[in-house]
């Protein structure tokens, strides 16, 4: 089922008709990070979005939506695009489509679409997410790839976020 269940998931850039799809998932992933982070919704039940502004505004940035049969599955933001070295600055795949190959197509194809180096931060304290992006960065770069501990900016409460660095070539 896993490779039937992947090989049916579309990646295409997000368009500004798919924003309301992705501020949705976004609430989501940001519902998951907050069992490590202990964030809290606003007093309107939403976390900050200002990362979706971004991604469908700012130069340098770019949305990608991921879905099975026109439903929505996950999402990824790029960053720095117009610098040496991109940064993969958000990740999500539904609950519900976890465990089926899905993010490791995704991630795949949203990194191959921009070769070069990259840089992706992840939440260490997020065991599932620690062995997908070491997962991911073997699958790209082989053992040509390096993890370090950041602090994470703005926000010194915080633990470091790990940022695992490769390079992704044509």
């Amino acid at each position: 089922m896993t490779d039937t269940f992947s090989a049916d998931v579309t990646v295409r850039p997000a368009i500004p008709e798919d924003r309301p799809a992705v501020e949705r998932l976004w609430l989501m992933f940001h519902h998951d990070l907050s069992e490590f982070r202990g964030t809290l919704p606003g007093v309107d039940g939403t976390f900050r979005n200002e990362r979706v502004e971004h991604a469908f505004t700012r130069p340098g940035w770019a949305p990608y939506l991921f879905l099975r049969d026109e439903r929505p599955l996950g999402f990824a933001f790029v960053r720095a695009l117009d610098t040496p070295v991109r940064v993969l600055n958000a990740f999500f795949v539904v609950r519900g489509a976890r465990r089926f190959g899905i993010g490791t197509r995704a991630v795949r194809d949203v990194l191959r679409r921009h070769p070069g180096n990259w840089e992706i931060p992840f939440q260490d304290a997020n065991p599932a997410a620690a062995r997908f992006w070491a997962h991911v960065a073997r699958d790209m770069a082989g053992d040509a790839w390096t993890r370090e501990p950041r602090p994470v900016p703005d926000r010194p409460g915080l633990p470091p976020d790990v940022w695992i660095s490769f390079a992704v070539t044509g």
